[in-house]
């Protein structure tokens, strides 16, 4: 399918859903809509839909990025070993060039190294990361002080502590466009249609969605309804003619 985009494209232009998923079929299903600017995958999501193996998880991850080609795919690293996460982001990278890599704000004890490696990656190796698991504003602002062109923050999660996901979007809206960083806000682990629409109306530039969200914005009961009011009335005049 050839893209309507046109132009010089940069992976930071696009703003819009990304697709959350890793299968192939719905991610043509809804790129042939034109409604989607970007795919998203992590680990999780690549198990979930039957990858096994380094040699299917390299073949699912081309064959979506040649897909939606220009449009960004995000690709996570598997490892929180510094060297192994150099050597995965350099390999995931080559695979196409509209894949950026996807690294955890932190390890799993914390630390920062990870900040360390997402700064080398996207100033010295010229690799476009997503950095991902984020919770706060303030999580996703070092990260942008550190080169990343996307930063990543998990809403539904947020919602889930008993916090307005709303509020921290809109505080890091604001934060990122008073230091003029160009890092785009991704908010992600979304849980219902409104977080979507919400989360656009704080401040984000881009939401990740599974294909059934999107279903569901798509079609209203209500829109059912008429459409097949219109359709019985139109069959009466065909009848009549």
């Amino acid at each position: 399918m050839g893209s309507s985009y046109g132009g010089a494209f940069e992976m930071r232009a696009l703003t819009g859903i990304f697709l959350d998923t890793s299968n192939i079929d719905e991610i043509r299903k809804y790129h042939e809509l034109g409604i989607i600017r970007g795919v998203t995958t992590n680990p999780t999501i690549l198990v979930k839909d039957g990858a096994s193996g380094w040699s299917e998880v390299e073949r699912r991850c081309k064959r979506i990025a040649q897909a939606v080609s220009p449009l960004p795919v995000s690709v996570e690293v598997t490892t929180n070993h510094p060297d192994e996460m150099l050597a995965q982001a350099k390999l995931f990278s080559s695979w196409a060039d509209n894949i950026n890599v996807k690294i955890t704000v932190h390890g799993p004890e914390g630390g920062v190294e990870n900040l360390r490696m997402i700064h080398e990656l996207e100033t010295n190796q010229n690799i476009r990361i997503n950095v991902t698991a984020m919770m706060s504003a303030q999580q996703c602002l070092l990260a942008a002080m550190a080169g990343a062109t996307y930063v990543s923050i998990f809403g539904g999660r947020v919602n889930n502590m008993g916090y307005d996901s709303r509020q921290e979007i809109r505080r890091l809206r604001q934060l990122l466009d008073s230091f003029n960083l160009p890092a785009k806000i991704i908010v992600g682990s979304t849980r219902e249609v409104l977080n979507i629409i919400e989360w656009f109306e704080a401040g984000a530039d881009i939401v990740t969605a599974v294909p059934s969200l999107i279903e569901v914005m798509l079609v209203h009961p209500y829109s059912k309804e008429t459409v097949r009011m219109f359709l019985e009335d139109g069959r009466k005049l065909r009848a009549n003619a």
